[in-house]
């Protein structure tokens, strides 16, 4: 089998995976006996193509575990209220000329706070859509200020699986790449947040609905205490609590509110850690049910398998071309562009956010090292790249599901606007804002030529 032949097939069936709407978890284990094969055929023994899979698939054992208590939060923060807070007074500040804005803002929020994209585009992002529809209000403007704000969090939160997995491969700390998405994310926001504000007087809202706000207030007890989880979440890593001891305190304080503030039993405050919450109220379900850590094993299987896959392509030198053509790029425009082409191309042929990064960051790690750059640096720019660009791209399942949960279509992407500013001023000002100790002085030059 040729190189040529086994990336055909490979890509093929990650193609029937999309079209079909399916895992792309048998894409991936079909392109590990690809490549298996075809490392056979080069002379690698099964023990030597297993080692080279062990040493990447190790890298991200860690990450595992922050994967399942990120999927215990998404249960505890349903049943204690703590999202239904959030979407209820967002939704009560809401003034006409404000919607769009407060849409944005309110899921850049819960997004901070979830760490999953999906979780708020499925919760808040529903329900702001539908009030949308109700109140006479652009839809493609609507879902993209709702995804741009759902994302915001995937690069930056304490809770992201995907800040998460970005640091596991570049062996970094999260909490340093926390500090720099926040050097490099102030401008694109307050650039967003101007965007949004004319929108928002462009296109007012007509009217709430407030039946939606009286099943809230009579299903749950909206107090103050229900705030408490997202606020330590928030606080805690300001004082250099580690990620892991962070989100532990923010699922047992959720855990907490639920039983002394919701009032649920030990039993069914457990069961949704686990399986994930049902609210009883019936109109509840489609905002409010799920979560739990059952929810991040496919993904954790998904990251797991594509670890090995990425190490068995690298080992047997699957990628040295593309490797190549990655220096290329990087010698001719910079690192940072040189990233985002290779995520972006990444991002519509595999079609799924993690496995652009897992991909992403082998292709470009050598490139980073010859230049003198920190593995820092290279975590920054994935974040800047992959991890938000992904969502732009109609077809992949970062754009597709979200787009779909909200009944949209890709003529959300233009309003998507956070999505590209952070990559273009992250461009436009990666010099300047995070200085010599993150960035290697040969790239420095390198980038210069572009500016």
């Amino acid at each position: 089998m040729s190189m040529i032949a086994a990336f055909g097939l490979f890509l093929a069936a990650m193609l029937f995976s999309v079209v079909k709407g399916i895992s792309a978890l048998p894409a991936l284990l079909f392109g590990v006996v690809l490549f298996w094969l075809l490392g056979l055929r080069r002379g690698y023994t099964p023990a030597q193509m297993w080692d080279m899979m062990r040493r990447e698939g190790a890298k991200l054992i860690p990450v595992l575990g922050v994967f399942l208590v990120i999927g215990a939060i998404t249960g505890l923060w349903r049943c204690s209220g703590t999202i239904t807070f959030f979407i209820y007074y967002g939704i009560r500040i809401i003034t006409p000329k404000l919607f769009v804005l407060v849409a944005f803002l309110l899921t850049s929020l819960l997004s901070y706070a979830l760490g999953t994209s999906f979780g708020v585009t499925g919760t808040a992002g529903i329900i702001l859509i539908a009030l949308a529809r109700s109140g006479d209000v652009s839809v493609p403007v609507t879902a993209g200020a709702i995804l741009a704000g759902a994302y915001f969090g995937d690069r930056c939160s304490p809770a992201s699986s995907s800040a998460a997995l970005v640091a596991a491969l570049t062996g970094t700390e999260q909490r340093v790449n926390m500090r720099n998405m926040f050097k490099t994310g102030w401008l694109p926001m307050a650039l967003s947040v101007a965007v949004y504000a004319v929108l928002s007087v462009r296109n007012p809202i007509q009217g709430v609905d407030e039946a939606l706000l009286d099943t809230l207030s009579a299903s749950y007890n909206i107090s103050w205490w229900t705030v408490l989880p997202a606020v330590l979440m928030l606080i805690l890593p300001l004082f250099h609590l580690s990620i892991r001891a962070t989100l532990a305190t923010g699922s047992i304080a959720a855990f907490l509110v639920a039983v002394f503030v919701q009032h649920m039993g030990l039993g069914e405050t457990l069961q949704a850690t686990f399986m994930g919450y049902q609210p009883a109220a019936e109109e509840l379900a489609k905002i409010l049910a799920g979560g739990g850590v059952i929810s991040m094993v496919k993904s954790s299987v998904l990251v797991m398998v594509t670890g090995l896959y990425a190490g068995l392509l690298s080992g047997i030198g699957a990628l040295d071309g593309v490797r190549s053509w990655v220096e290329k790029c990087a010698e001719r425009c910079g690192l940072f562009p040189a990233a985002v082409v290779t995520c972006v191309a990444a991002g519509m042929v595999l079609c799924n956010q993690s496995i652009v990064v897992m991909m992403g960051e082998p292709l470009l790690r050598d490139a980073y090292e010859r230049r003198g750059a920190s593995k820092e640096e290279l975590a920054v720019d994935l974040e800047n790249s992959g991890i938000v660009l992904a969502a732009m791209i109609p077809w992949n399942i970062a754009g597709s599901i979200p787009l779909h949960m909200l009944g949209a279509d890709a003529r959300a992407i233009p309003y998507m606007v956070l999505l590209y500013m952070i990559p273009l001023c992250h461009w436009l000002t990666k010099r300047w804002l995070l200085g010599d100790k993150v960035r290697g002085k040969k790239e420095q030059l390198s980038d210069s030529t572009i500016i």
